[in-house]
Formats: C-alpha cells, sequence, structure tokens
C-alpha cells in the first residue's frame, strides 16, 4: 500500500529516501560528511522528483542549522559585502550605480568605509544583486 498525502502525491519516494539516509538532527562531523554527500547525491541529478526536493529542502535546512550552530560568522561590513557582490557579478560600480540609481560617489564612499548603506540603498542593491536584504547587516 502506497502513502498518499493530502494533495495527492505518493509519499513512497520520499519515505525511501528518508529509510536510505534519515532526516535527523546532525552533530558530528561525521555525520555533516554523509549528509553533504548525500546533497551532492541528489544535486548531480539531471532532474529531482517532486519528493526529492522535498527531501532535499529538509535535509539542507538540516544542514544549515548544524553549520550555524558550530561555523559561527561574524557580520561583514557593507563594504564587503558590496565588493563581494560586484566581484561575484563581475560588474563596475558605475553599471551598479547606473542600474540601482545609486550614486556612484555613495558606492564608492561605502566601498571605501567612509559610509554605510541606508536601507532604501539595501533594498535596491538586494533586487539588483538578487539576494535577500538579510546578507547585509543593519
Amino acid at each position: 500500500m502506497s502513502i498518499v498525502d493530502r494533495t495527492g502525491t505518493n509519499r513512497d519516494g520520499y519515505l525511501k529516501l528518508n529509510a536510505d539516509f534519515p532526516l535527523r538532527p546532525i552533530y558530528t562531523k561525521r555525520r555533516l560528511t554523509a549528509a553533504l554527500k548525500r546533497v551532492d547525491t541528489l544535486l548531480a541529478k539531471s532532474r529531482l522528483t517532486n519528493n526529492e526536493k522535498d527531501y532535499l529542502r529538509v535535509l539542507s535546512d538540516i544542514i544549515e542549522r548544524y553549520e550555524a550552530e558550530e561555523y559561527p560568522t561574524s557580520p561583514v561590513s557593507d563594504a564587503e559585502m558590496l565588493k563581494h557582490l560586484v566581484e561575484a557579478k563581475g560588474v563596475s560600480h558605475a553599471t551598479v550605480a547606473k542600474a540601482t540609481g545609486i550614486a556612484a560617489s555613495t558606492l564608492s564612499a561605502v566601498l571605501s568605509g567612509k559610509r554605510n548603506l541606508t536601507r532604501n540603498h539595501i533594498s535596491k542593491l538586494a533586487h539588483y544583486f538578487n539576494v535577500p536584504v538579510s546578507v547585509f547587516a543593519f
């Protein structure tokens, strides 16, 4: 007998994934390594089923929780984050200024550490770089 959820989705595939590698809290580096291997295996597939997508989402949340506890990170400055995003996207400051409507002089001041971003700047930059506003420290 197969198990079907309230949306009519067959959950046997999800239960098999969970039986092969149970979704449990991670407490050790060894378990983290195994979880990351499982993620890599799923991501290597050309197409994931809905069950695999759900399983991957939950496993990723478990990994993220462990890493946040074991490897806490300090917030980075506006200048560091902006520099990283500009480099990652491979654009110039002028391009960012033009696309966001933020003055190039403002971006230069932020990058040199002389000025912090405003909430309005952060909103525009987050939209332009397609990142959550939370990547910028408040």
